[in-house]
């Protein structure tokens, strides 16, 4: 299972004009905590964050000899910034940019069709610091070693390394002349336990650059991979905090946030047949037939097939054994939904190519005066192949890593944590977020109740279930990025979060008896009025009070799903 694979097999298609990228040379130089090097600037305003009284500086992080982690941080719109908590937010893929969060979910801004640089009110940066990671390096504007280069179409979308910055006449055709990461795999992570040292390296960069926005209690925040990430990285902050290093800044750790998360491989593939199969997602779509049915089940359950291999990586730990395990449930189970439906696997109510969330904002971090506003050295593209072919041999997908048993000591050592999902999403969805958030056996969570969480819109989004610390909010009409979809739902339960506030009202400091109250499972249904059968215009634009395109008419939206067979049998390359 990839929780971005579909960004990841159009890395870099992602880079979407033939340019070389100028390496700046106005950046400040510092020196971090733990002796660590950064180099950043002040970014002008009006590149995301359009208040002039709000400050956004970018730069990187060199945590080894070619390797440097971008960041690109927005001080706090309401209060003083040096008052303000510290959140990071890093996407996941293995490979996704973090920029994803910032211009598609909770940062500042957005690009609209135009190029246009658009406001978000309901960014996260309201009532927080945010600090924005491309990581590890090769990701995003993370770079190892530029050059100059193009990539071929001939398969594998590998990086051919030109002799200079110039794009010859056989490259043309290929529209994707440009500076990129020297495509060399030792110069990345390749599994979620060897990234977490760069990212602590990161955050004692950033933090000795700026104290003064690193004051007053730290929060992460992920989603997808980040069911991975964030559970490993923290327990190794925490690990490292013991250490008491010399020179190393002790990271107060407060709260962790991950959304549509990817824990649990064992759990989360069997949940893709319980979302499509048995008991069924909550939208009224049955989407396969039973022949397909009985091969979904043959796929995940038979002798040897995809929870065997499963097993038998945790079992041996071989990272072949594991890259095999990985590739068959990826192939013959989760992408089962791709091959009949046509879907996007991030909102199973759109049919693919899916306009949402809005992607403008790729093109508009590859001109050039946005990246030398912000210090880049390389062109952007949305997800690193290289990264991802990393992971995928070590079969890092595919293993369960501790992140469980890491959620639990964070837990125990006081740590908030909130897990999320927004339940349209198959890829990472909320069933097998439901069952991990069970799996934690959190003090109390069994006989905790789901109740509605109340947001200031007077609107139900969702409901949440919450024992002490711990919480688990279904998210209703939301596809993979729940910011995008619920905006005042997602800033709220963030808000309430970090503070360390119930979820469900936002008005209860919750002791550790705290138990929501309520049904033992979240029993709300949608139906099925949201389920597009035509694919939308690539301009249509979300509505978040209606949950669906601004675009939709009642054009194929039947109450019987269930006799709709055109999708079955037929394969589609999404």
């Amino acid at each position: 299972m990839i929780c971005s694979v579909f960004a990841l097999l159009a890395a870099s298609a992602s880079v979407t004009l033939a340019q070389f990228v100028t390496p700046p040379t106005d950046l400040i130089n510092a020196t971090g905590y733990y002796n660590t090097s950064v180099r950043y600037k002040e970014v002008p305003t009006g590149i995301c964050e359009l208040n002039p009284d709000v400050k956004s500086y970018s730069g990187y992080v060199d945590v080894a000899e070619n390797q440097h982690i971008f960041f690109w941080f927005f001080e706090a719109r309401n209060g003083a910034p040096s008052e303000s908590p510290l959140t990071v937010w890093i996407n996941g893929g293995p490979g996704s940019s973090s920029m994803i969060g910032l211009f598609q979910e909770n940062g500042p801004c957005s690009i609209d069709e135009n190029g246009e640089v658009v406001n978000n009110p309901y960014s996260w940066s309201n009532v927080s610091n945010m600090l924005y990671i491309d990581q590890p390096t090769q990701v995003g504007f993370s770079y190892s070693v530029p050059v100059p280069g193009y990539i071929s179409d001939s398969g594998g979308d590998n990086i051919i390394v030109l002799p200079d910055a110039t794009c010859p006449d056989y490259a043309e055709g290929y529209g994707t002349c440009a500076t990129y990461s020297y495509p060399n795999e030792t110069l990345t992570a390749n599994s979620t336990v060897n990234a977490a040292e760069n990212f602590w390296l990161t955050l004692q960069g950033f933090m000795g650059a700026f104290p003064q926005y690193s004051r007053q209690g730290f929060h992460f925040s992920s989603e997808s991979y980040g069911g991975h990430y964030g559970p490993i990285f923290n327990d190794f902050i925490e690990k490292q905090n013991a250490l008491n290093l010399t020179g190393a800044h002790h990271i107060s750790l407060e709260t962790v946030l991950i959304g549509n998360g990817w824990y649990d491989p064992l759990i989360q593939y069997q949940a893709y047949y319980n979302f499509t199969v048995f008991p069924g997602n909550t939208y009224d779509y049955s989407p396969f037939n039973a022949s397909i049915q009985s091969q979904f089940y043959n796929n995940l359950y038979g002798p040897g097939n995809c929870v065997d291999q499963i097993k038998d990586c945790a079992a041996r730990g071989i990272n072949e054994i594991c890259e095999q395990a990985d590739n068959f449930c990826a192939y013959e189970v989760e992408s089962m939904y791709d091959t009949y439906l046509g879907r996007d696997e991030y909102d199973m109510r759109e049919l693919v190519p899916d306009p949402f969330p809005y992607s403008y904002y790729i093109s508009y971090l590859n001109t050039p005066e946005v990246q030398a506003a912000i210090g880049a050295y390389q062109n952007y593209s949305e997800s690193s192949n290289s990264v991802y072919l990393a992971f995928t041999a070590t079969g890092d997908d595919n293993r369960e890593v501790g992140t469980v048993a890491a959620i639990k000591r964070l837990l125990d050592q006081g740590v908030t944590v909130m897990l999320y999902a927004g339940d349209a999403d198959y890829n990472c969805n909320w069933l097998g977020g439901q069952a991990v958030s069970e799996e934690v056996n959190a003090a109390g969570f069994e006989c905790a109740g789901y109740t509605n969480v109340t947001t200031s819109d007077g609107v139900v989004h969702g409901q949440v279930k919450q024992a002490g610390a711990f919480s688990f909010v279904r998210v209703y009409e939301s596809g993979h990025e729940v910011p995008f979809y619920q905006p005042v739902m997602a800033l709220e339960i963030f808000e309430r979060a970090i503070t360390g506030k119930d979820i469900a009202t936002g008005t209860i400091t919750p002791a550790a008896t705290y138990l929501t109250e309520g049904t033992q499972f979240s029993e709300y249904r949608e139906g099925n009025s949201t389920i597009q059968f035509d694919i939308l215009p690539t301009n249509s634009t979300y509505n978040t009070t209606t949950n669906a395109p601004n675009s939709m008419s009642k054009r194929g939206l039947k109450s019987n799903l269930f006799g709709r067979l055109s999708h079955y049998g037929k394969k589609f390359k999404p």
